[in-house]
This record gives C-alpha cells, structure tokens and sequence, in this order.
C-alpha cells in the first residue's frame, strides 16, 4: 500500500488545495477506511471555506483541520487497528456521526475513524446512496423526539425547509407513518422535488394563502423545522396544534406568545443526542426502499473542483455535492 495520499486542507477563507498527505495509521479501535465518496455538508461546508463558525462560539483556525469539514462519507476497510472487534478488511462501511472532535475528516482519500463509528453496509449500495447516512441519522434523531410524545404514525406533518435535511425527513415522515406529509420552501425546485419524494402536498411560507390558525382543518398536527431560522419556526407555531421540533442550527431566540398557549398549549421540542439507533434506523429505511438518499446528489465532483461544489451550493444550484477521491 502506498505511503502518501491526497487530502483537502481549506488553508484560508475561500480558499483550498488538494495536497499530498502521510497515509493515516489506525490507532487502537480504528480502521483505515479507503474513503469512496463524500458528500457535502452544505452549512458545514459553506461556513468554514466562507470563514463563518459553524455554530456560535466556535473558533476557527487556518489552515483548518485536514479533510474537514468532510463528515458524510462511505469506503472500505482496508486495515485494522488494536482491539478492532467486528470490521473486517475489504468490508463496506459508512460513517454514522462526527466524532465532534478536533480530528482530520474524510475529504481524504484515506481516513482512520474509529470502529464504534462506522456501519458496516452492503456492497450494492453507491456512494451516491449511501454516503450521507450522517445527516439521515441526524434527521431520525427529531422523530425519536416526536416518539416520545406518542410519534407521528396516522398524523399530518410539516416539514419547513427541503434543503437535504428537509427532503430526508419528508420520506422519513412516511416511513414513520405520516397519513399526510406537507413540504414547506421558497424555492419551487425543492418543492417539486419533495413531492416526488413523497410530500403529499407543498407549498411556499405565504401568510396569505395559509393564514396563522392552529384550530381549524388546515392545521398540522405536529411539525419539524430544518431552517433554524425564527421566522420559519415562528411560522409553523401558528399552523401547528401538538409540537414544533427544531432540527435545524437555532442562532436567534423564538417568540412563544400567548396564542400557543392554549387551545391545546403547543409544545415547542429541542433537539437530542446523536445515537446509533438512530443511524440503524435510517439505514434499515434504505434497506427497505423507503429513504433513498441518492436524489439529494446534484452534481459529482473531484475534490480538485471544491471551490466549486461550495459555489454551487451557495448559489442554490445543487443541494448536495458528492465528491469522488480518486476522480482526476
């Protein structure tokens, strides 16, 4: 095996190069993972190469950690570290979470990762369905919130925002057993794909054509906002009679007035932790032809056209962005 790769390494705001990098050596309960394909992150993505920390307090430093931000990735096991229990060499695995440590990502064409982290995966499954498993599991984590209010199974559900998190969760409301998913963005490209995703019915954030009431028919029963911006929670709170969840990065505090309060009292629902049974699920929706992931891949790059991808990403022009390693 050599004993150099390519890694990314974003060295300055709005800008990154693809250099050559000592070939990564699994420490104990680690495996080296030939990394087959990553897909963009975009608010990841387009906050650090833009020079924007990714959540409030959160220092940046340049160059920045190599193959990060890259976390949504799938590969083959090409050696063991100490104590490594179930992964073998030559089996197919995605990461299921970002470990949230200071440690390099998967915009690499090598990357040692810890066992714990990683799902074993059939050999069918192309990057291009099955390398954001990362953010799917995320997603999962808001309907384990709704679980533990009685779940979402025959109930109409919103989901404000069909970026890649929003277009997830519609599918993964009718693989919970939605009777009547609504997708809900400004922009009528996402809204027309939700619907081939499986949204019953979509529509555009307009106080006008569906004015604030949560009493009568047109109301949702529950709710998931994948923007994490006030006004598109605040919106869904009016629409809503059981419980709004927050999927999406909250950066400014939410209004609860008056009129959530009664009529019943509206439940306004954090987030919570990252978890493997999350990740199983998600996977076993795929498994079962009910989460197809592979719709959210706008475009196919190599990591020479980073910049790029990033580009498009900013400019609307793709959703997601799967990058290839080994691609010229």
């Amino acid at each position: 095996m050599t004993k150099t790769m390519k890694t990314l390494v974003i060295e300055k705001p709005g800008h990154a190069v693809w250099q050559d990098a000592p070939l990564p050596q699994p420490a104990a309960g680690e495996v080296l993972v030939k990394v087959l394909g990553v897909t963009t992150c975009p608010h990841w993505d387009m906050h650090i190469l833009g020079g924007v920390p990714m959540f409030p307090g959160m220092i940046l430093k340049y160059p920045y950690i190599p193959g990060a931000p890259g976390h949504e990735a799938m590969g083959e096991v090409v050696a063991l570290g100490k104590g490594v229990k179930k992964l073998k060499v030559g089996m197919r695995v995605v990461a299921w979470q970002d470990t949230g440590q200071p440690r390099p990502g998967f915009y690499a064409q090598y990357n040692a990762f810890p066992e714990k982290s990683l799902l074993e995966i059939p050999r069918k499954l192309t990057a291009k369905q099955i390398a954001a498993l990362e953010l799917a599991m995320c997603v999962e984590v808001s309907f384990q919130q709704l679980a533990k209010i009685g779940g979402i199974k025959g109930r109409r559900v919103g989901v404000a925002g069909l970026g890649p998190a929003g277009l997830l969760a519609v599918q993964m409301a009718k693989a919970h057993g939605a009777s009547e998913v609504v997708g809900i963005d400004m922009v009528a490209s996402r809204r027309a794909l939700a619907r081939k995703l499986g949204a019953d019915r979509t529509c555009a954030p307009n106080a006008k054509t569906w004015p604030a009431n949560r009493g009568n028919d047109r109301a949702l029963d529950d709710a998931i906002d994948c923007t994490g911006l006030p006004i598109s929670i605040s919106f869904l709170m009016d629409r809503t009679k059981r419980c709004v969840t927050i999927f999406g990065v909250l950066r400014e505090e939410v209004p609860f007035a008056m009129r959530h309060l009664w009529g019943p009292g509206l439940l306004l629902m954090g987030y919570g932790d990252h978890n493997r049974p999350a990740a199983e699920t998600a996977l076993k929706f795929i498994r079962q032809g009910k989460l197809d992931l592979a719709p959210l891949v706008s475009r196919t790059l190599p990591f020479t056209r980073y910049l790029e991808g990033v580009e498009l990403l900013k400019n609307k022009q793709a959703i997601k962005v799967l990058f290839d390693p080994w691609a010229e």
